[in-house]
């Protein structure tokens, strides 16, 4: 069996004007996020992860924020397309673990629908995903609220 652990990181900053997604799951705040995309950091983390442990390169290979067709589509689309990439190559995934790295809004009530939505998009159960957040004690650029950072780390298995 071929193991192979990939890691996944991704920023974006906080603005006024722009909705808050994250995980797959609209959560109220007075900031959103900036980006192409819908800028959902978690869901951009996951993708590069299973992207770097299937060597295929990383999200911007895939879904380049040059291209007017992802302009504000919903992430949750950009994973199951990763997702699709990933079986292509016949991999699976064994689990997910991530940390969301972000001062505000509190993320655990959210956390149930994130690892719902993330499950669905790709087509796991709910166990094998895992959603922590943390916050940096009010220091630098996220304890400031001017961006939000997200960690993903998956295992894979293929033939």
């Amino acid at each position: 069996m071929d193991l192979r652990i990939g890691s996944g990181v991704d920023f974006h900053t906080l603005v006024q004007g722009r909705p808050l997604r994250i995980g797959g799951v609209s959560i109220p705040h007075h900031l959103g996020t900036a980006g192409h995309s819908d800028a959902d950091v978690l869901l951009h983390a996951i993708c590069d992860a299973l992207l770097g442990a299937a060597n295929l390169g990383d999200i911007g290979d895939h879904f380049p924020d040059t291209d007017s067709a992802f302009k504000d589509i919903n992430s949750l689309i950009l994973l199951v397309r990763t997702m699709e990439l990933v079986t292509q190559h016949e991999y699976r995934v064994i689990n997910l673990d991530t940390t969301l790295c972000l001062q505000e809004p509190r993320i655990k009530p959210y956390i149930p629908a994130m690892q719902q939505a993330i499950a669905e998009a790709m087509n796991l159960p709910a166990e094998v995903i895992s959603i922590k957040a943390t916050t940096t004690e009010k220091m630098g650029f996220i304890g400031r609220e001017e961006g939000v950072m997200a960690f993903a780390t998956v295992l894979i298995s293929g033939s």
